[in-house]
């Protein structure tokens, strides 16, 4: 009993964080602050964005994310700021994240890169006493909770023109670990494994009305198999966006965004899990609000398009 107990604690704890240890949204494309600090400030004004997501609607347990960001440039528009704060829910696991973001960015014509650092704490909290079990004499259950306080940091890398956006980053380079070399070895200690993020997208115009934005994101978590999401999405009238994605061995999802003015947008997107767990769910849900303010905005002829 004992044997299997600590099994199944050691699942919970670990599986899901394990696989989603960084703040990750169907809707990553429209808000890259999240998983690359090299975007903070890529756009002449300053960027607010809210998500709210409901992961496998209707499991009981299943994980709920909030995320809440703002970046912009400074006068100089060759340094960036950004700070994001998530909150992440799953099971008897609660994960809150505040974390700062620097940038520089150079200038090749139309062309910009830009170098990103980011820093800041974790903070996990499991709570051992939700579970129900019926060993009350096994000394798994002796700690009510676990808490840690986990600093971290990361770095990425972000190119791009009007058109044209790649991005490679690695948001989570400290390691929590005791059976990874490299890493930081603390009691009782959630595991937080290294995060590798390459993202890319391209607008073609197809007529003045529409423009197709097909994009790719590779991501890679230390020890598990590498992941990639497949989007494709349509700019009509440069206002609503329109859009499916694929994520490989999970979900497929449709997205729409609409742009309310120069300044506000909002967004939805639904999943639907290709795993066993479509049983069981109602799918998943995820909305966004975001708000573009600044000098700048007004003068802006162009739509966002990333």
């Amino acid at each position: 009993m004992k044997k299997l107990c600590s099994i199944i604690i050691m699942f919970i704890l670990s599986d899901y964080l394990f696989a989603q240890q960084a703040p990750m949204t169907t809707q990553y494309m429209f808000n890259t602050l999240l998983i690359n600090p090299a975007y903070a400030g890529s756009k002449p004004f300053t960027s607010a964005t809210m998500m709210v997501r409901k992961q496998w609607a209707g499991f009981k347990g299943s994980p709920t994310t909030e995320t809440a960001s703002i970046h912009g440039a400074l006068e100089d528009k060759n340094v960036g700021l950004g700070l994001y704060i998530s909150n992440d829910h799953a099971g008897i696991i609660n994960r809150t994240e505040l974390f700062g973001s620097y940038s520089y960015t150079i200038e090749y014509g139309e062309s910009k890169l830009a170098f990103g650092l980011q820093a800041g704490l974790s903070y996990l909290k499991s709570t051992l006493s939700d579970l129900v079990y019926n060993d009350n004499n096994d000394p798994v259950y002796e700690k009510n909770t676990i808490n840690n306080v986990l600093p971290n940091f990361g770095a990425g890398l972000y190119y791009h023109t009007d058109l044209f956006y790649a991005g490679i980053s690695a948001p989570l380079l400290l390691s929590y670990d005791p059976l990874k070399s490299l890493s930081l070895e603390m009691t009782d200690v959630h595991h937080i494994r290294r995060h590798y993020f390459l993202t890319t997208g391209y607008v073609f115009s197809l007529s003045e009305q529409v423009k197709l934005k097909p994009s790719v994101l590779l991501k890679y978590v230390d020890g598990a198999p590498l992941q990639f999401d497949i989007n494709a999405n349509l700019l009509l009238n440069n206002i609503i966006w329109l859009g499916a994605s694929y994520r490989s061995n999970d979900a497929i999802a449709v997205i729409g965004e609409y742009q309310l003015s120069k300044k506000l947008r909002i967004g939805y997107s639904f999943d639907y899990s290709l795993t066993l767990l479509r049983n069981h769910s109602a799918g998943s849900h995820e909305f966004m609000l975001g708000y573009d303010f600044g000098y700048n905005v007004p003068k802006i002829k162009t739509p966002r398009y990333f």
